[in-house]
């Protein structure tokens, strides 16, 4: 009988042992990280510039790692860290928005769950203060994925949300870029490349927003927030809201979050491109976003990709010409860190 206990005891000492180990293992190979973009432009940007851009993107970073410092999942991390940038003028999305060509300020957003593949977007909102919070009402009170116009307002308002008028996003800048577009008749986009696929010209400073992040439980998120391009029609509809162009999460490959030419990211599928050739072709997460950023360039397109791997290894990714991409990210325990958009 004491044999018998003395067996069970080394058999538990033993999977205790070999749990801890494991466990040790997983601690070195993986360590939660939240990501972030702050859009793409031309590298004409000056220090000044850039440094008002940092200090909210450094805010933005601290926001969702304190999350993740807690214990909290990636989707709320994601969350926290968008909506500092969509408080900020300094970005296209929420209170920096672009004009539409008939004036209005109308905002695009969405929300991936990796664990579930649940999703939330919204699109052609002009009442709701953080766009990225209804895009989690969307993904959690609604069966639907994407909510456009009225009936967005509506369903934000109805949960509660910061509603607020047309006003709260005008910005002088934002507003002198419209009239000069008006002027040249043009919608304005990042890369003079668009111009010969689209027809359409260029605009220093976009600032699309984007988070994705990789919890202690391996749950990976991803999220956008946009007001999509100067001057464009009224009920444009960009990538930012659609899943899998701008969007994308899934805790079997990978989180991404794109900015740029919004209409040739729909048509490559770009977020879940770069899962595929994760997945699939068994690329690494940073070959994935440069392979993806590369089928963009080729339709004309320019923008930039932030991604992370299911392991916590991040790739991102851009356009070549003249064009640079605003993104930083932060660790658990380390200080984030924001990288100066230049050219590779």
């Amino acid at each position: 009988m004491s044999l018998m206990k003395g067996g069970k005891k080394a058999l538990l000492v033993l999977a205790s042992v070999a749990f801890l180990a494991s466990a040790n293992l997983y601690a070195k190979d993986f360590k939660p990280v939240i990501v972030i973009h702050g859009g793409t432009s031309g590298l004409g940007l000056t220090k000044e510039e850039f440094a008002k851009r940092e200090v909210v993107m450094k805010e933005s970073l601290k926001a969702g790692q304190k999350i993740l410092e807690a214990g909290g999942s990636s989707t709320d991390a994601v969350i926290a860290a968008i909506k500092v940038m969509e408080d900020s003028p300094e970005f296209n999305a929420g209170k920096g928005a672009v004009f539409t060509s008939d004036g209005y300020n109308e905002l695009d957003a969405s929300l991936m769950d990796g664990k579930t593949l649940n999703a939330g977007a919204i699109a052609m909102t002009r009442t709701i203060k953080n766009p990225i919070e209804a895009a989690k009402v969307v993904m959690e009170k609604t069966p639907h994925t994407l909510i456009a116009g009225e009936g967005a307002d509506k369903l934000a308002k109805a949960n509660g949300l910061e509603i607020v008028k047309q006003k709260y996003f005008y910005t002088e800048h934002r507003y002198k870029q419209l009239k000069e577009a008006q002027k040249s008749k043009e919608i304005l986009l990042d890369s003079d490349k668009a111009k010969a696929h689209l027809g359409l010209s260029t605009e220093p400073y976009l600032g699309t927003v984007g988070a994705i992040a990789l919890d202690k439980n391996g749950n990976l998120a991803a999220g956008t927030s946009t007001g999509g391009t100067t001057n464009k029609m009224t009920g444009r509809i960009g990538d930012s809201p659609i899943i899998g162009a701008g969007n994308y999460a899934n805790n079997d490959s990978v989180a991404v979050s794109c900015t740029g030419t919004g209409d040739i990211y729909i048509r490559v599928a770009a977020a879940h491109e770069v899962a595929a050739l994760y997945k699939h072709k068994k690329l690494s997460i940073q070959k994935a976003a440069e392979e993806t950023i590369k089928e963009v360039a080729q339709l004309g397109g320019t923008g930039g990709i932030i991604s992370i791997d299911k392991k916590g290894k991040v790739g991102y990714a851009w356009t070549k010409d003249k064009l640079g991409m605003y993104h930083g990210e932060a660790r658990l325990g380390e200080e984030p860190k924001i990288f100066w958009p230049v050219a590779k």
